[in-house]
C-alpha cells in the first residue's frame, strides 16, 4: 500500500481493524469445527460449492445457454456468468427469464458474476457511467436468481492508481446500489494492480468502507502475482470469504512475467492449496470455489472435458487439505 494513501488509518490501525472486524467474524467455535473436518468420516466435515466461472470455456465460443449446459453436465452445483455474453444473448433476442428458466431447470445457483464497471475511477463522468452500467449488472443479476457480482478495479488507466480511501468510499456507494437488488459486489484483487492489487489493498478498501455488506473476492493467481501471502487469509472470517476463484500456477514463468493465460488447473501447479484450503476452515469460512482460467491451450479442447476435469481436480484438492 503507498505511503502517502489513507492519513487518518495507518496501516497498523488497519491491520488492527481488520484483526477485530474481519476476522472476528469466524467465532471459536468454527475452530474447533475445522480441526474435527479434517477426520475421515466426519459427519461434521465441511462441504464447498463448487462453480464454473465462465472463462474457463470461453474460447470455446459456445455463448451462455450453452455454458449454463456445459456446467450442469460436468456436475457444478454454481456457475459464475460474464455480464458480455448476457449481454450478447439479450442482444440476440434472448430472454433473461428464459434464461432463469434454464438454471432453474438445471438446479444452477448464479454464485457470482464477473462485469467490468468503472465504479473505481477518478473522472467523474467516468465514475457515474460506472455506478450506472454496475447497477443494470446487479438488475441482471438479480433477475437470473444471483445475489453477487464481482466489483475489480477496472478502468483506471495503466500507471495510474486512485487513493485507497477514495476507493473505500466508491466501494460503499457501490454496496449501497446492490442492496435493494438483493446482489453484493465482491471487491476484487487483481495481482500486480496500481489501485487493488495485493490483499492489504482490498482489505483495506473493504473495511475502509465502513459497510456491513463488504466481502473480498479473492484468487490463486492473483493472490500469488501481487505477492500477497496465502496465510493472510486467515484474518478474513466467513462473511469476508463467500466466493474464491480455484486455479494453479507453474514454477515458470516466475512472478515477475507470469500472465492470466499461465493459469493452470488446480493442483497442476505449485500453489499451496493444503495451505490455502485448511486456512478456510480454520475461520470457519467455506466459500465457493469458482473454477476461473484462461488458459488457450484448455480453450482448443472440449468444453465439457475441461468443465469436468477441472471439478475433479478441485475435489481433489479439498479432499487432499480436509483428508
Amino acid at each position: 500500500m503507498p505511503s502517502d494513501v489513507a492519513p487518518n488509518l495507518s496501516r497498523r490501525d488497519a491491520l488492527l481493524l481488520g484483526g477485530s472486524l474481519i476476522a472476528g467474524l469466524a467465532t471459536s467455535p468454527p475452530s474447533t469445527f475445522a480441526a474435527d473436518a479434517s477426520k475421515p468420516g466426519d459427519a461434521r466435515k465441511p462441504t464447498f460449492t463448487y462453480c464454473l466461472n465462465t472463462s474457463t470455456i470461453r474460447g470455446q465460443k459456445l455463448g451462455i445457454e450453452k455454458e449454463i449446459d456445459i456446467a450442469a453436465q460436468a456436475g457444478y452445483d454454481g456457475i459464475e456468468p460474464w455480464l458480455r455474453t448476457i449481454t450478447e444473448y439479450t442482444n440476440n433476442g434472448g430472454s433473461l427469464k428464459e434464461l432463469r428458466k434454464r438454471l432453474d431447470d438445471h438446479g444452477l445457483k448464479v454464485e457470482s458474476a464477473i462485469g467490468f464497471a468503472n465504479w473505481i475511477v477518478d473522472n467523474e463522468a467516468q465514475r457515474e457511467a460506472g455506478f450506472r452500467e454496475a447497477t443494470h449488472d446487479m438488475e441482471v443479476i438479480a433477475e437470473l436468481g444471483g445475489t453477487r457480482i464481482a466489483a475489480p478495479p477496472a478502468g483506471v488507466p495503466r500507471g495510474q492508481s486512485v487513493d485507497l480511501d477514495r476507493a473505500a468510499e466508491r466501494y460503499h456507494q457501490l454496496l449501497e446500489l446492490g442492496e435493494p437488488l438483493g446482489v453484493t459486489p465482491q471487491v476484487e484483487m487483481w495481482g500486480g494492480n496500481a489501485t487493488i492489487g495485493t490483499l492489504s489493498q482490498a482489505i483495506y478498501v473493504a473495511i475502509r468502507s465502513r459497510h456491513p455488506k463488504a466481502c473480498f473476492l479473492g484468487d490463486v493467481y492473483h493472490t500469488y502475482k501481487g505477492g500477497s501471502e496465502f496465510a493472510s487469509l486467515r484474518l478474513l472470517g466467513p462473511e469476508s470469504l463467500q466466493v474464491f476463484h480455484m486455479n494453479d500456477y507453474p514454477a515458470v514463468p516466475p512472478r515477475a512475467t507470469i500472465k492470466d493465460k499461465d493459469r493452470i488447473y488446480p493442483g497442476d501447479g505449485i500453489a499451496p492449496m493444503d495451505e490455502i484450503l485448511q486456512g478456510f476452515l480454520a475461520v470457519g469460512a467455506t466459500p465457493v470455489l469458482s473454477l476461473e482460467l484462461f488458459n488457450p491451450d484448455y480453450w482448443k479442447q472440449d468444453a465439457l472435458y475441461v468443465a469436468q476435469t477441472g471439478l475433479q481436480k478441485m475435489k481433489a484438492c479439498v479432499a487432499s487439505a480436509t483428508g
